[in-house]
C-alpha cells in the first residue's frame, strides 16, 4: 500500500448502508411515529420487507450480527409467533395496496435455523398482510451446513429464488480459528442442489482480515468460490469489535493481519474474481455479467440499503424482528434489540420500535450524494444540492474535508463533481464520509476503512 493512503485506511468510518447512519438513531423513539409513517405511505408505494431471525445453530467467532444460540427450538417457535403478530398488526396499519412487495429478505443470524414450516408461516403472513408481487425477489441468508435436499426443494416450493451463504474462507486453518468448519465439497454440493431445486440466484460472502489468512490463501479461496459460479460474491473486511461482540474475544488481536496485509488480501480477491469473469460492483460486490446487479451498475440504477448493494428501488423498507430497521421517506425506525422487550411490546399490541430518527431535507440531500458515490463512483453534488433546494455553500464543509483525499489521489474534484478512481474503490467510504455532517471520528464507533 502507498504510505500516503495509510491514514485513510486506518480511519474508522461507517459502512453507509443508510444515511444518517444507525449511530445517529435516537433512543426512546416513539413507536407510534413509525406506525404513522407506515400508514402515510401512498397506496401505490412499492415495498421491500426484511425479516430478522436472531438465531444460529453455532456461533462463529467473527460474527458481528445480532444473534444467539438458543438452548432449544422452543425459543425460536415463540419468536415466530411474535413475528406473525407484529406483521399482522402492521398490515392493518399500512396504507399500501396489497401486492406491492417487490423484495422480501430473511436475514440474521441464520434464517434457516427455523424449520421450513415456520418459515412458511411467516411467508404466508407477509403475503396475507402486505401481498407479494408476482415477480417478487424472495431471498434468505443461510448456513450451507444446514441445507439438505428436502430443505432446498421445500424453500424453492415456497417461492424462494435467491439465497446467500457465509462462505468466508475455504482454508481449514482459517476455519478452525473462526469456528466455522465447512468444506469446499459441502458448499459445492449444496450449490448444485439449490440450482436443481430452482434457485435462480446464489450468493457467497467472503471475508478478508481473518486470523491465519494470507494473500495466497484468500486468492485460493477466491478461485474456488469463482469456480462454483455463484451469481454474486460479496467481499467484506472482518471488523474486530470484541468490546461490542464478546464472542470475538475468542479471536486473538495478535493473530489478525495488519492494515497493509488486509489491503493486499482485498486486492488479490478482487483481482482473482475479475479474472474469473465477475464484474466489480461498488465497494465490495462482484456479479456475473448477466446478473441484474451488474446491469444496474452499468445503467446507473444501482442502489444501496441495509443489505448492501441492491437492485431494490422500493419506496419503503418495512422490517420485522428484534433489532430490525425500517426505512420510510420520513426517517428510520429500529425495533428493540432485546428479544424480551421486543416480544413484550408486541404482546401488548404496540410497536416494538425503541430507536429511530426523523430525517431532514439536508439529510436527504446528503444521502443522495453519498449513495451516488457509493454506487457510481461519482456525483455532481452541486446538481443534487440544487434538486433538494440547497445552495452549494451548504457543502462547504464537505469540500474542505475532501481536500486531503484529493491530495492523496483518492478523490478527483472537477467543479461540483467528485469522482473516485476505480483503483481506489476500497476507499469509497472514506470519500463519502466527507459529506456526512453527523460524523465524528470517535474510536471504536465504526469499522476501519480497510
Amino acid at each position: 500500500m502507498d504510505p500516503k493512503l495509510l491514514p485513510f485506511a486506518l480511519q474508522d468510518v461507517p459502512r453507509y448502508t443508510s444515511y444518517p447512519t444507525a449511530v445517529q438513531f435516537q433512543d426512546g423513539f416513539p413507536g407510534d411515529v413509525a406506525d404513522r409513517w407506515l400508514g402515510e405511505l401512498p397506496p401505490t408505494s412499492s415495498l421491500s420487507v426484511y425479516v430478522h431471525v436472531p438465531f444460529c445453530q453455532q456461533l462463529c467467532w467473527y460474527c458481528g450480527c445480532h444473534t444467539s444460540v438458543p438452548n432449544s427450538y422452543g425459543r425460536a417457535s415463540v419468536y415466530v409467533d411474535s413475528l406473525i403478530r407484529d406483521i399482522s398488526r402492521s398490515g392493518t396499519l399500512s396504507g399500501v395496496q396489497k401486492g406491492n412487495v417487490k423484495h422480501l429478505h430473511f436475514g440474521g443470524g441464520t434464517p434457516t435455523y427455523l424449520s421450513n414450516a415456520d418459515i412458511g408461516r411467516i411467508l404466508t403472513c407477509i403475503n396475507g398482510s402486505f401481498g407479494l408481487a408476482p415477480e417478487a425477489e424472495i431471498a434468505l441468508e443461510s448456513d450451507p451446513r444446514g441445507i439438505t435436499r428436502d430443505r432446498a426443494f421445500g424453500l424453492a416450493a415456497m417461492g424462494f429464488n435467491r439465497i446467500s451463504f457465509g462462505v468466508q474462507d475455504f482454508a481449514l486453518p482459517v476455519q478452525m480459528k473462526i469456528n466455522r468448519l465447512q468444506t469446499y465439497g459441502l458448499v459445492a454440493n449444496v450449490t448444485t442442489m439449490l440450482r436443481e431445486a430452482g434457485f435462480t440466484s446464489i450468493n457467497f460472502d467472503l471475508m478478508y482480515g481473518l486470523p491465519a489468512q494470507t494473500a495466497g490463501s484468500v486468492r485460493q479461496t477466491a478461485k474456488q468460490a469463482a469456480a462454483l459460479r455463484p451469481n454474486r460474491i460479496s467481499v467484506f473486511g472482518y471488523a474486530h469489535v470484541p468490546w461490542f461482540k464478546k464472542h470475538q474475544q475468542m479471536i486473538s488481536d495478535a493473530e489478525l493481519p495488519g492494515v497493509s496485509e488486509r489491503y493486499e488480501q482485498a486486492s488479490v480477491i478482487a483481482e482473482e474474481l475479475v479474472h474469473a469473469g465477475y464484474i466489480a460492483i461498488g465497494l465490495d460486490h462482484f456479479a456475473l455479467p448477466d446478473d441484474l446487479l451488474a446491469t444496474a451498475a452499468s445503467t446507473g440504477t444501482l442502489r444501496r440499503n441495509f443489505q448492501g448493494y441492491t437492485t431494490d428501488t422500493a419506496d419503503a423498507l418495512v422490517a420485522f424482528g428484534a433489532s430490525a430497521i425500517s426505512e420510510f421517506p420520513q426517517g428510520f425506525a429500529q425495533a428493540a434489540r432485546d428479544t424480551l422487550a421486543w416480544s413484550e411490546a408486541i404482546a401488548a399490541r404496540k410497536s416494538p420500535v425503541t430507536r429511530g430518527l426523523a430525517i431532514t431535507a439536508e439529510d436527504q440531500m446528503r444521502a443522495a450524494i453519498i449513495e451516488q458515490i457509493m454506487c457510481n463512483f461519482s456525483a455532481d453534488f452541486g446538481q443534487i444540492a440544487d434538486q433538494y433546494g440547497f445552495n452549494n455553500t451548504v457543502l462547504a464543509d464537505s469540500l474542505f474535508r475532501l481536500q486531503p483525499l484529493a491530495e492523496a489521489g483518492l478523490a478527483r474534484i472537477n467543479g461540483s463533481t467528485v469522482r473516485v478512481p476505480q483503483e481506489h474503490r476500497l476507499f469509497l467510504r472514506s470519500v463519502v464520509c466527507a459529506f456526512d455532517s453527523h460524523y465524528t471520528g470517535a474510536k471504536n464507533r465504526h469499522a476501519r476503512a480497510i
